[in-house]
């Protein structure tokens, strides 16, 4: 396929970026859930949270890493938005009748600590990861997919899920169980991105069809804070 520059924006970006923005919403509120599956303690947000790397390498792979920043940052900032509302209304007072409050604040009651494990993880995880993505593609000369989504994933996720237990619990377990529990969330969302490899493929062939593109990040500024889409990749 002939290499050429994306469009500003398109539809299905849209699609995807509002996708990974609700996944993120949703994995941050039922992260609280605990389960128990194959003998490991997990989160319930597993099932789900690892789809947003998946968007993540879709972003980069087809758009590039420019437009995949403007997504991660939209990201960055519905999940603030959402953590502040919701520790704002868990402080207003209530009617005396409301006898759901203390379920309510179980569920939405966000603490500092978690609010700031979330955000520092996510920004370090998700830049690692279309990073890592991006300058495997220009090595691989876009070959091999399954490496460069496997190889980001193992850095994303991996410096995600640490950055992310070290913040929110560390103090609270001794290390012998803080790195179980690291270990076991780790493995499991390596192995989803793993077993997901045959669907990426499938959803990045279709979409680099239907666009026309397949975005190569040479001379990209990787600052993350240099946001803009209009460079030429």
């Amino acid at each position: 396929m002939q290499e050429k520059t994306s469009p500003q924006i398109s539809v299905p970006f849209m699609i995807i970026t509002c996708l990974f923005v609700t996944c993120l919403l949703i994995t941050n509120i039922v992260a609280g859930r605990l389960i128990y599956l194959f003998g490991m303690n997990l989160t319930a947000d597993l099932f789900l949270f690892p789809i947003t790397y998946i968007f993540g390498d879709v972003l980069t792979e087809v758009y590039g890493f420019k437009k995949a920043r403007l997504t991660i940052w939209l990201g960055f900032a519905a999940n603030l938005l959402m953590s502040v509302f919701f520790m704002i209304i868990i402080t207003l007072p209530y009617p005396e009748f409301w006898q759901h409050n203390n379920a309510y604040n179980t569920v939405l009651g966000f603490t500092p600590r978690l609010v700031a494990a979330s955000l520092t993880a996510y920004f370090i995880g998700e830049f690692s990861n279309s990073i890592v993505l991006s300058k495997m593609k220009i090595l691989t000369q876009g070959r091999h997919l399954w490496a460069r989504t496997i190889g980001s994933t193992i850095v994303g996720q991996g410096l995600d899920t640490f950055v992310f237990m070290l913040i929110a619990f560390s103090g609270l377990y001794s290390w012998p169980i803080f790195f179980s529990m690291v270990l076991a969330q780790y493995l499991w969302k390596v192995g989803y991105e793993v077993l997901a490899t045959p669907l990426t493929y499938l959803f990045v062939g279709w979409l680099k069809k239907k666009e026309g593109i397949d975005t190569f990040d040479k001379d990209v500024s990787y600052n993350p804070f240099q946001l803009g889409i209009r460079e030429q990749s």
